[in-house]
């Protein structure tokens, strides 16, 4: 069955290209001129993936994005004409898997497409392995991550993770002995080939190392490589 994505846009011609593009990477393809109109079909019907513009008249793609987090795991995809680090932080901190900025190659946007819902089966694959294994807690530091039920806990106190961020935490714990490259992590979390210039691995540690800055352990850099566990 073929997947069925949303694009909200209000300029024409962007919208009308992606949707030409869509169509002819073999994705059904509903457009819509603004968010309101994309979020009224969404409670009829909801798609596999949604394309938000974030300038658009009435509720701009960032308010869009917060209802449907509040319905829905939907993949989200923003698009949008400013680059400032701002825009991407908020768009990924409400919920949206990844950022596009304005003008882009309709075929970069079908390959980081084509990522992200390689990234859903993967997660798909490894949710129905662990489900007829026993996963064991993780611990480092004092944090312990539990994989089965997706917690995170520090001296008794939950932190609470999206699940990029907990795949991101998680994998660095599986493998706390070395360091982890950034092509890795895209590859292994967002499934994201090297040749995607994306900046989801960096901007989600940066969010991770706030929400374990009072903890005993944080997130190091290896400049020109990666990331790594370490003890404060």
């Amino acid at each position: 069955m073929k997947k069925l994505i949303y694009i909200a846009d209000d300029d024409k011609n962007i919208r009308e290209l992606v949707e030409t593009f869509l169509k002819s990477s073999d994705y059904d393809v509903e457009a819509f001129e603004n968010g309101e109109l994309l979020l009224e079909r969404f409670r009829e019907k909801e798609p596999d993936m949604v394309l938000l513009d974030v300038m658009m008249p009435g509720m701009d793609g960032f308010e869009i994005c917060k209802k449907i987090r509040e319905e829905s795991t939907v993949p989200i995809i923003m698009l949008t004409a400013r680059g400032e680090d701002i825009d991407y932080i908020t768009g990924i901190s409400l919920g949206s898997d990844d950022y596009f900025t304005k003008p882009f190659s309709p075929m970069a946007l079908i390959m980081r497409i084509k990522a992200v819902f390689r990234r859903i089966d993967m997660e798909r694959e490894r949710l129905s392995e662990s489900a007829n294994e026993h996963q064991e807690e993780l611990c480092y530091g004092s944090i312990c991550i539990n994989p089965a039920n997706k917690t995170v806990n520090y001296n008794g106190k939950d932190i609470n993770l999206t699940p990029n961020e907990f795949s991101l935490l998680e994998y660095l714990f599986k493998n706390s002995t070395r360091a982890v490259s950034r092509d890795e992590l895209l590859d292994e979390i967002w499934g994201y080939s090297a040749d995607i210039e994306t900046r989801a691995a960096d901007d989600t540690v940066k969010r991770l190392r706030k929400k374990i800055a009072d903890t005993d352990i944080e997130i190091k850099t290896v400049w020109g490589f990666g990331f790594r566990l370490g003890e404060k």
